[in-house]
């Protein structure tokens, strides 16, 4: 009994609440309930977030990103310079050396597919290599040796050319004047006499790190040529599990690409101190052969070698048969480099290593400031490398994300 008047008096408590709150909803105009809320204050003084970073703008973050790392990556190319500029002889040596495998290498391919074992095959490649060039230097010896007699005498004649010049030409110089320039020039190589001589040592220790260079350069080519494949597995080694797929598909690629440029260089070489060569012959310049040879060996340099060793056979032409056939001369070089860039290039080189002229003025240029002649012949090569594996990288990159994509859309559809 007590209990069911305990929940009598609850039910009529509830009952009269709800009765007054429904006369409080009828005394409220309907138009009160329109009312809108009153706008709250906004704080002028917000609080901090969580991360400073959070306050600099999107776009200062993201050229700051990349800012850092651009600075990183610069750093690590100076040390790495550095490092190159202490054991550049090394350096130099490694690379020439590649670049001689890269011509020497279908060689013994060849040789191999004859049956012929790889021990020989690389050392008959390798003697007949030096024995090539030692020939070449030593016709240009001879050559040199040969005509340097008639080459003096048709210099003592320039000289005194220019002498009449400069008596009797527009400048009016006396033999006195002449005399005291010459004076002057005397007492200079006397004063400066030390520094001479420091220049003689100076040029000792350079014949010394060109004999250390070529023996290095030979060791180097003799194992890249018998043990090259095996040297490439041990350098895969070096690098991560997950990116040696990578580099084992791109180094074979840069390496028919250093072989198509190193033989279509040396081809193209070949054509322009041949064709320069007979020009020259015939203007009757003299040391036309050993001129030519020149010119081959500054050919190396694209677009530029062979016209600055060309200035050789001009200058040669001016002192021996004046400036018609020094004009001559220099018409000669000019159009034996337009059909090398306009035809031989293109053609020989082909697609494999084709890079844009301004590409290759900024690497020559950049190269001989780095490394000077060493680093004018390598910085081409170097970058036709650098574009065939930066190339092939890419689209490996684009064709595992099109297989990434593919699984998993077929995982979804089979869920």
């Amino acid at each position: 009994m007590v209990f069911r008047r305990l929940s009598q008096r609850v039910q009529r408590s509830e009952l009269v609440q709800r009765e007054e709150a429904a006369e409080l909803d009828r005394e409220v105009p309907a138009s009160a309930a329109a009312v809108p809320h009153a706008p709250r204050p906004v704080d002028p003084y917000p609080a901090r977030p969580d991360h400073p970073a959070e306050v600099v703008p999107w776009t200062l973050r993201v050229a700051a990103e990349a800012i850092w790392r651009l600075l990183l990556v610069g750093v690590a190319i100076y040390v790495l310079l550095r490092v190159v500029d202490k054991l550049r002889i090394v350096a130099l040596a490694f690379v020439a050396a590649l670049l001689i495998s890269a011509l020497l290498q279908p060689t013994v391919a060849w040789l191999r597919s004859k049956g012929v074992p790889r021990a020989l095959a690389t050392i008959l490649t390798f003697l007949g290599g030096i024995i090539g060039i030692g020939l070449v230097g030593w016709f240009v010896y001879w050559q040199v040796s040969t005509n340097l007699d008639q080459v003096t005498s048709h210099i003592q004649d320039g000289i005194t050319q220019i002498r009449n010049w400069l008596t009797h030409g527009p400048m009016h110089l006396t033999d006195k004047q002449i005399n005291q320039f010459a004076n002057q020039l005397q007492r200079a190589v006397g004063t400066n006499s030390d520094q001479i001589t420091s220049f003689g040592f100076s040029t000792v220790g350079i014949v010394v790190e060109i004999v250390t260079g070529v023996f290095l350069t030979a060791f180097c080519t003799y194992f890249l040529l018998y043990d090259g494949r095996k040297i490439w597995n041990w350098v895969l080694r070096l690098f991560p599990v997950r990116s040696r797929m990578a580099l084992a598909g791109a180094g074979p690629r840069a390496w028919t690409t250093l072989t198509a440029y190193v033989r279509g260089t040396v081809l193209v070489a070949f054509i322009d101190s041949v064709s320069i060569g007979i020009g020259i012959w015939l203007l009757g310049v003299p040391l036309a052969v050993p001129i030519s040879v020149l010119i081959f060996l500054g050919a190396f340099v694209p677009l530029v070698g062979a016209l600055v060793t060309g200035t050789i056979a001009v200058l040669v032409g001016l002192v021996t048969h004046g400036i018609v056939t020094a004009a001559l001369v220099l018409a000669v070089l000019l159009g034996v480099q337009q059909i090398e860039g306009h035809l031989l290039q293109p053609l020989i080189l082909g697609r494999a290593v084709r890079i844009h002229p301004l590409a290759v003025i900024l690497a020559v240029t950049s190269g001989s400031i780095i490394g000077g002649i060493g680093g004018a012949v390598v910085a081409v090569p170097l970058v036709a490398v650098t574009n065939t594996v930066v190339g092939y990288l890419r689209a490996r990159q684009h064709v595992d994300d099109d297989v990434r994509a593919a699984l998993s859309a077929a995982q979804s559809d089979a869920l």
